[in-house]
């Protein structure tokens, strides 16, 4: 049975005046719905542009990366952005919520690149939010929000399309410790009810800790430990 993401001798460099810096060398790993697993390291080492390369905002040097038999970086731009839509999830340190639009409305915004928020999408949204404890805030403006409900809204935006693929940027690196444990909670409570690949980088080892497998870049290499 073929694993639902690959990644083949993923490489990634970037020229300097002294020649090719070499970030990233030879990364392989294969994974099926429903891992999960934290990626530390130190800052520099390549964390954050492993789950670029994953999502495809960024593409690799060499080497390959596939989702569900799919190789988004064979894709044009618009096929691209459509794939990323349909089929990954985003949660990144900073929430990047729309200021001038109220929760449900930022959790609806991946889905005006396809159909449109829809009344059945609508209802998701209303679901996810109520799951997470925000169902009294969803005629609230971001700015109304503590930065726990914030990154709370963020998750849910990125889980609107069912994801197969959830990546999970320092996702609590902006928040206080109740929040930060909260939002961990909420991410792998989420990721098993929805049986996604979640992939999170993180400097806070107790959050690393939290989960079943982890990793640790180093020297550009993906190591378990």
């Amino acid at each position: 049975m073929t694993a639902t993401l690959v990644a083949r001798g993923l490489e990634k460099s970037y020229p300097t005046p002294d020649g090719e810096l070499r970030i990233l060398h030879g990364v392989d790993f294969a994974l099926e719905r429903g891992s999960a697993l934290a990626i530390t390291g130190p800052s520099g080492a390549g964390k954050s542009t492993l789950l670029y390369l994953l999502g495809a905002l960024d593409t690799p040097t060499r080497g390959t990366v596939t989702l569900q038999g799919e190789d988004p970086h064979a894709m044009n731009p618009t096929q691209q952005a459509a794939f990323r839509n349909r089929h990954v999830g985003f949660v990144f340190q900073d929430h990047h919520l729309l200021p001038q639009c109220t929760v449900l409305e930022n959790v609806l915004i991946p889905t005006l690149a396809g159909a449109g928020a829809t009344a059945e999408m609508e209802a998701r949204a209303r679901k996810l939010l109520e799951r997470v404890g925000l169902s009294a805030r969803l005629d609230h403006l971001p700015a109304k929000l503590s930065g726990g409900e914030r990154q709370r809204v963020a998750v849910c935006r990125a889980l609107i399309h069912q994801p197969t693929l959830l990546l999970a940027d320092e996702p609590t690196g902006n928040l206080d410790r109740a929040s930060a444990d909260a939002v961990g909670t909420l991410l792998l409570e989420l990721h098993r009810e929805q049986n996604t690949i979640l992939l999170c980088v993180t400097h806070s080892l107790e959050l690393a800790n939290r989960f079943p497998r982890k990793f640790e870049l180093r020297d550009g290499h993906l190591i378990e430990v």
